[in-house]
């Protein structure tokens, strides 16, 4: 297999939260900057993988290759409902398995979560996009990786997985929302 670059995409309150106590992305964490940055992003993938909560649902959704992670299938399967995706079930097949059935061999895989689908590439990451959205809080919602909590942000987890803050974007000026690149450490 050739080399796959590995990205981590995800926007969070200032609390490190994803989604809400339903997990469900709230409006309160949707931002046409960070919306635009996202699309373009997955756009420009060759495979995104995902749990099955965290499909993007974006005019060229359908038309992107994808690995759904979950544990409904043995190891690798069709997905019945989306002729490009792939269902994966981690305990019975590799990630490289994954990539092969899904007919990626390089190039750039995003990664789009959720909590549980971020934390198992944590020390493969390339990059992982972290968008922040200062003024929402999320009490008791769901965190973007399973380690965050309170006294540990998601920065503090990506930074005691190797990856460092490289730049930072303003996405939407008015809502002080941005998102830094964090890269892996050299």
């Amino acid at each position: 297999m050739n080399k796959l670059r590995i990205e981590g995409y995800v926007i969070v309150s200032a609390d490190g939260m994803l989604a809400d106590t339903h997990n469900v992305m709230p409006a309160a964490l949707k931002f046409p900057g960070d919306a635009a940055f996202f699309s373009q992003a997955l756009d420009g993938a060759d495979l995104i993988v995902h749990g099955r909560n965290s499909y993007e649902d974006q005019p060229n959704s359908p038309k992107r290759r994808r690995l759904v992670v979950t544990r409904k299938v043995a190891g690798l399967a069709p997905d019945p409902e989306k002729p490009l995706s792939t269902l994966w079930n981690p305990a019975g097949a590799s990630f490289e398995a994954a990539c092969q059935a899904a007919g990626v061999d390089s190039g750039t895989v995003a990664i789009i979560g959720g909590p549980v689908v971020f934390d198992m590439f944590m020390d493969r990451y390339d990059t992982f996009f972290l968008s922040l959205a200062p003024h929402v809080s999320l009490p008791e919602g769901a965190p973007c990786f399973t380690s965050v909590a309170p006294g540990r942000s998601p920065q503090q987890v990506l930074t005691a997985h190797g990856l460092v803050p490289a730049n930072q974007l303003m996405l939407d000026p008015a809502d002080e929302v941005s998102v830094t690149a964090w890269k892996r450490a050299a």
